[in-house]
C-alpha cells in the first residue's frame, strides 16, 4: 500500500481572502496490487488516521471521494492499483473559546448560515487576535454547529472559507456535518461563484482582463505575499477583473477568482501597478499618483480617512445548497465606508 499523507500546507500568518486550502485535509492512497475488492468507505476508514466512519460517509455522499479522478459512491469496490482521494474539513489551531461576539446574519436555514462580515472582524483566533473573533461568536450563539474531528476540533465550527480581517462581505457557515463536508468539497475544488468589489489606485484602461501569475510569500516580509515569474516558485493564481467605474485617479472594479491564494486580489492588482486603495500592508494608504496638487492631496487624504482599510468587499456568493442540491446565489450591499468612498470619488 502506498499512502500519501495529507498535504503539508504552510500555515498562514493572516486571514486570506479566498485561500481555503489549509482548512482541508487531502489524502491520496494507492491500492496495492494484491488488494482484495473492498468498499471504498471501508477502505478509507481503515487507512485514514484520526477520522470516523461518519466523516467518511459524509465525504462519500458529498462527492468528496474520487477513484482515478472520478467521483464514486460509498459502495464502489476498490481494485488493485486504484488511486483513491478524499477531501475532509481540517481545522488548524489555535483553540477557541465561546464569547458573546455580535455578528450580522445575512441568511439562515436548517443547513447553512450566511454571515455578512463587517470590516475589522477577525474570522478565527490567531497571533494577536485571541478574542472577539467570528468563530468565538459562532461557538457562543450556535451550540450545535458541526465540529471537525481531532483534539482541537472546537476551533472552526462550520467554517469552510475565510476572508481578511479588513475585508468585508459574505461567508457561509455549515450547520450540519453533512453540509460542512458538502460545502468543503465545493470550496476546495473552487466551484463556488464569488465576486469581490474593490477600488484601486490608478485608472485601468482596458474594460476587463486576466492576471495569471504565481503567488508566494515575500522574501522580505513573511506576513506578505508577492508575485513570482515563471512556474518554479509559489502557487499558480488566476484573477479575472472587470471595470465598473473610472475616476480621475482610481478605478472601481469587480474580481472573480479561479484559484484561492492568500491575498490573491491584493497581490495580483499590485503586480499590474494598481494597489488596493487603503491597503496598509501593500502600500495602498499612500498616494500612488505623481504630481498631485495640494488640493488633490487633501482630497485623497480625506478619502483615506473615509476608508482606512483596503477597499475590498466579498459581494456575492453562489454555491450548490447542501440541503436541496439547488444552486443558490447571494448578493450583499457594500458597507457604509465603501459607499461613502465611492460617493467622495464621484464628487471630485
Amino acid at each position: 500500500m502506498q499512502i500519501q499523507d495529507p498535504e503539508e500546507l504552510e500555515p498562514e500568518l493572516s486571514e486570506p481572502e479566498g485561500d481555503e486550502e489549509d482548512l482541508f485535509e487531502h489524502h491520496r492512497l494507492v491500492a496495492d496490487i494484491g488488494q482484495s475488492l473492498i468498499r471504498v468507505d471501508v477502505f478509507l476508514s481503515n487507512l485514514v488516521r484520526n477520522t470516523s466512519r461518519t466523516r467518511i460517509k459524509n465525504a462519500a455522499l458529498s462527492g468528496c471521494i474520487r477513484v482515478n479522478d472520478l467521483i464514486v459512491k460509498p459502495s464502489y469496490k476498490v481494485k488493485p492499483g486504484d488511486s483513491v482521494t478524499i477531501v475532509l474539513p481540517h481545522p488548524p489551531p489555535p483553540k477557541a473559546e465561546a464569547e458573546p461576539v455580535p455578528f450580522d446574519i445575512f441568511y439562515e436555514d436548517e443547513d447553512i448560515i450566511l454571515v455578512n462580515k463587517t470590516p475589522g472582524m477577525v474570522v478565527h483566533p490567531g497571533v494577536g487576535n485571541y478574542h472577539g473573533t467570528l468563530v468565538q461568536g459562532l461557538l457562543y450563539h450556535f451550540k450545535s454547529l458541526p465540529l471537525s474531528s481531532g483534539s482541537d476540533h472546537e476551533q472552526r465550527p462550520g467554517l469552510v472559507h475565510r476572508i481578511d480581517k479588513d475585508t468585508s462581505g459574505l461567508l457561509v457557515i455549515a450547520k450540519t456535518e453533512y453540509a460542512l463536508t458538502h460545502l468543503s468539497r465545493q470550496f476546495y475544488e473552487h466551484t463556488c461563484e464569488r465576486t469581490y468589489h474593490l477600488v484601486v489606485w490608478g485608472v485601468i484602461k482596458e474594460n476587463e482582463g486576466v492576471i495569471n501569475a504565481n503567488i508566494g510569500r515575500s522574501l522580505k516580509d513573511r506576513k506578505l505575499f508577492q508575485v513570482y515569474p515563471g512556474e518554479g516558485i509559489g502557487r499558480n493564481a488566476i484573477t479575472h477583473y472587470k471595470v465598473i467605474e473610472r475616476f480621475e485617479h482610481c478605478t472601481y472594479l469587480s474580481c472573480t477568482l479561479e484559484t484561492g491564494r492568500t491575498h490573491q486580489i491584493r497581490v495580483h492588482m499590485k503586480s499590474i501597478g494598481h494597489v488596493l486603495f487603503g491597503d496598509v500592508n501593500y502600500g495602498g494608504n499612500e498616494f500612488h499618483v505623481q504630481n498631485l496638487s495640494t488640493k488633490q492631496k487633501q482630497f485623497y487624504s480625506n478619502c483615506l480617512e473615509i476608508m482606512p482599510r483596503q477597499a475590498l468587499h466579498a459581494k456575492t456568493l453562489g454555491f450548490e445548497h447542501p440541503g436541496t442540491g439547488n444552486k443558490v446565489f447571494f448578493d450583499s450591499e457594500l458597507p457604509d465606508d465603501f459607499q461613502k468612498l465611492l460617493q467622495k470619488l464621484r464628487s471630485f
